[in-house]
């Protein structure tokens, strides 16, 4: 479920305007995907994440979490524990928790009704409408299809990174030619204006 109130800008401006925005997926995008990661002694970073959230906030994005926590649905472990391993991987960014405008933790497994579980593009029209963002300048950031078909749902542009579990041709089904390819986040982060 999302959080009710996001943080304001990671530089303290008040949100509004036709602003831009990326919507990152956390495991195998910021973080190694170890699967139902429940202990925050078990994170580690992609190379080169921190300096890629930070770049962005200079230039003004606000960036927003999205991350499916199924374990959670599951009752392998606690929103709680979903808290703490992103906290660990803020620590270890050297980032503050209002470097994310907005987080959104789905905690669904695939075979419940989904309101905001990926591919649902609910978070980001949500968070959309209420940040007065500019669809043509937000990107869904992601290491699965699932990631994909949000952003194509939400009418964002998708970005694709090859960091996690990779599943390029179901990503590439779902998002055709607009499909944004990278070996990760740190490669995308460098084409941002």
């Amino acid at each position: 479920m999302p959080k009710p109130d996001p943080q304001p800008a990671p530089d303290g401006r008040p949100c509004g305007g036709k602003g831009k925005a990326l919507f990152l997926d956390r495991d195998g995008t910021l973080i190694r995907d170890k699967g139902f990661l429940s202990d925050p002694a078990g994170v580690e970073l992609i190379p080169g994440a921190a300096s890629a959230l930070q770049h962005a906030a200079r230039l003004g994005y606000l960036i927003f979490l999205v991350t499916n926590q199924s374990g959670v649905g599951r009752g392998y472990f606690s929103l709680d524990d979903v808290a703490a391993v992103s906290g660990r991987m803020l620590d270890l960014m050297g980032l503050p928790p209002t470097v994310f405008a907005g987080t959104c933790v789905a905690v669904e497994t695939p075979d419940q009704p989904s309101l905001y579980r990926k591919p649902s593009p609910r978070f980001v029209l949500e968070m959309i409408a209420k940040h007065s963002l500019d669809p043509h300048r937000c990107y869904m950031v992601g290491d699965k299809a699932s990631d994909v078909l949000t952003a194509v749902r939400a009418g964002i542009r998708p970005v694709f990174v090859a960091s996690g579990r990779p599943e390029l041709e179901a990503a590439r089904r779902a998002a055709g030619d607009d499909l944004a390819v990278f070996p990760s986040i740190r490669e995308f982060a460098a084409t941002l204006a």
